[in-house]
Formats: structure tokens, sequence, C-alpha cells
């Protein structure tokens, strides 16, 4: 071979190796004929499992069809505690986090996010009748009382920038263990998504309540995103075209409709995942 055609080769090699490099981990399995590993945590509504690890929860059958308009529908579930969602998904456990995670500037320096697909508020689950009036993380701090929420949850950073003690946080695996330091009088306030504490508050029997939303700051409220790696970029921005199809379509409504999201938390299509990492 000729100087020219062996450096021709090695420059069509060197393109091939480039081009398969910037595929990302996904594209890499998906060709393969492998799996995409979906990652969530149980919370009830948002991402959870079912029989068989089946995913359900609002931001898993979102998460679904969005893939499902892509061509995409071998897909593998894998259920894991909340605080292991980012370090699952940098560790290469899984491809693809859900949850109903926040996009939040902490997070976006170690995950890469989807544009939104929603936006929420968090409450607070209190005893029936609020007895103690909390209402605010300002509540909380100028009684002295105790706040349980999930370990990793964005309520731990909301209840610090408000002046919350550290020591006046409990932080718990997740949803399961709200309820329970609530139920043993543990904790005077558990701090999570409004859906979430709605359920927790349909298991209590009456005994637990749901503050309202709007009572705290509109910086706590929050949008939600699909969680990737940082190398499969490609593969993130075919999920953005294609979720911008689908977000809102009738069937999308209709998919995550059992599971209490509605229109009113379709985000605003011109708040982009760029500005939330940088002002949440």
């Amino acid at each position: 071979m000729t100087k020219i055609g062996k450096s021709i080769s090695a420059a069509i090699m060197l393109i091939g190796a480039v081009s398969v490099a910037s595929a990302g981990p996904i594209q890499d399995r998906i060709d393969a004929g492998e799996t995409i590993r979906i990652g969530f945590a149980n919370e009830i509504p948002w991402a959870y499992p079912g029989d068989g690890n089946e995913p359900l929860g609002f931001a898993n059958v979102h998460a679904l069809g969005v893939l499902k308009a892509m061509g995409y529908e071998n897909i593998e579930p894998v259920v894991t505690e909340w605080g292991g969602l980012i370090p699952g998904l940098k560790a290469g456990r899984f491809d693809i986090i859900t949850g109903g995670m926040y996009i939040i500037g902490s997070r976006c320096e170690n995950i890469s996010f989807s544009e939104p697909m929603g936006i929420f508020g968090d409450a607070f689950l209190v005893e029936a009748g609020n007895p103690k009036n909390i209402k605010s993380y300002a509540d909380i701090k100028d009684s002295g009382s105790l706040m349980v929420t999930g370990a990793g949850y964005n309520t731990v950073e909301a209840a610090k920038k408000e002046g919350v003690d550290e020591t006046r946080i409990m932080q718990v695996p997740g949803p399961t263990e709200i309820l329970a330091a609530m139920r043993a009088g543990r904790a005077d306030a558990g701090a999570a998504t409004y859906f979430t504490l709605l359920g927790l508050a349909e298991q209590s029997g009456g005994k637990l309540e749901v503050t309202d939303p709007n009572e705290l700051p509109d910086w706590t409220k929050n949008w939600v995103g699909i969680g990737f790696r940082s190398d499969d970029g490609d593969f993130l921005k075919a999920f953005n075209a294609a979720q911008a199809d689908y977000l809102g379509s009738d069937a999308m409504l209709q998919a995550v409709a059992p599971f209490k999201y509605g229109k009113t938390q379709l985000p605003d299509p011109s708040v982009k995942t760029e500005w939330i990492c940088a002002n949440r």
C-alpha cells in the first residue's frame, strides 16, 4: 500500500473510531442488542416498581413513551434507593434515571438532564390539624421543630438555605421511612414533594395531612427531568427532540393520568434545562 493509501486508510479508521466514541454508552448497548436500563426508586406516584419491577409512576411512563417514540422498547427496570440513583448512573449500573428527579445545580454538576417534563412544588406532612402551624421552612427554623426528609432530596438543601440547622434535619432512605418517623412522633414535619406526601397522608388513616405547597417561596418550585450520563449527549439530544413532540400530547396525558399528573404540571417550553441548572 502506498503512503497516501495508508494515510487515507488511517484517516478512515480514525473517523470511524471517533464516530463510535461519540455515540455514547447507551447507543453502544442498543447497537449490541442489549437493554436500556432504567434506574428508579420507590417514589409513588413519580416512579416505582409494580409486579416484576414493572416501571410505574408518571416519570417512568413518560420516559418509556418518549423512548418508544424513538423506536426503543427493549427496556430493563433497575430499582434502587433514591440516594443511589446518581452514583449508580455515573458508575454505569443503569443508563437513564427517572424517579421524578428535580433539576438542581448540584445535580447538574454530576449528570445531564433532559429538558423538563414537568414543574412541581414541595410541601410538609404534618399531624392532622397542623397543631404546630408548620407551613414553611421558616416555621421549622423559628419553632425549633425537627424535619424528616429523604437522603439526597432537594428539601435538604432548601431547608438549609432557609436557615434550618442541620441538626434539625433527619435524613432517611425514602417515603416509607418518612411516614414511619411521622407516625412514631420522631419528627414534627416530613418534607418532600407534594405528590409524594399526598400518598403518605392517605396511608396514615387521617392522622396526618399535607400543607399547601403555595405557602413556600416560588424558588422552591422545581422542574423535573430525566437523567443521563454526560457522555450520552448525542442520545440526550435525540431524546429531547422526541420529548418535544410527545410532551403534552393526548397519548402522553392519557399515560400519566392514572398517576395524578395533569395539564397543570406541564412546563413552560421556554424554560430550558440550561437556565434551570444555573438558577436552581
